[in-house]
């Protein structure tokens, strides 16, 4: 069963590739501000965590449905010649952290990290990661399914000043939900997880897998590199 993701994230890669799965990686391409300011704007009230992160994970995994369909079309039409069916799963995912009610993304400077850092040191926020799992059939979606999944993280009370510099200089938290990895540099500064610790790398995998059942196939199917179809 081949998996395409609906993402640039070096982590999200990392982890499926971690768990077995070698993925088919589509830049899903879409203008989240727009997404968001159009359905809050049709809804008059402004998204809730658990919408917003489901809400971005759907539209990436079905723009990249679209995406990957026309370019096998074209690729077809130049070749005249007959390609294979495109049949698999394709994920899309979002992630946002809130601490004190407030949602953030990624904060993109080093003046913002830090402001971020300030707030969120020797306190527990919550990490929201939406997927959307959308299942192919000749390149058209034929089923789909979502969840969210959420873990509360634990910041460090002693991270100082010089530690935080050195952090946000590497600029590894200008690009990530919560301007923090768990996964990387990040990670010593990190003193508990509860929930799936998958979850604030921005995939969770105990999720996925039960949206993978959930349109009837096996997990084990997933697996594709070397290591994996060793076991």
């Amino acid at each position: 069963m081949r998996l395409y993701l609906a993402s640039t994230s070096p982590a999200r890669l990392a982890l499926l590739r971690a768990a077995g799965i070698e993925p088919v990686l589509i830049n899903p391409d879409v203008d989240e501000a727009r997404v968001v300011a159009e359905t809050e704007a049709a809804a008059g009230t402004p998204l809730a965590p658990r919408e917003l992160v489901l809400l971005l994970a759907r539209a990436k995994a079905e723009a990249a449905a679209s995406a990957l369909l026309a370019r096998a079309k074209a690729e077809a039409a130049a070749s005249a010649l007959l390609t294979e069916p495109l049949n698999g799963l394709l994920l899309g995912g979002d992630s946002v952290f809130v601490l004190d009610g407030v949602i953030y993304g990624k904060p993109h400077t080093a003046e913002a990290a830090r402001e971020r850092w300030e707030r969120q040191r020797g306190r527990t926020g919550t990490l929201y990661s939406g997927h959307w799992l959308i299942e192919l059939t000749a390149g058209v979606p034929s089923s789909a399914v979502g969840a969210v999944a959420v873990a509360e993280v634990t910041f460090a009370d002693d991270l100082d000043d010089a530690e935080l510099d050195a952090y946000i200089a590497t600029g590894e938290p200008l690009y990530v939900a919560g301007a923090f990895t768990i996964d990387s540099l990040g990670a010593p500064f990190i003193m508990s997880i509860v929930g799936d610790p998958s979850t604030v790398v921005g995939l969770s995998l105990p999720t996925l897998r039960r949206l993978v059942r959930g349109l009837g196939h096996e997990w084990p199917t997933l697996w594709n590199r070397p290591g994996a179809l060793e076991l």
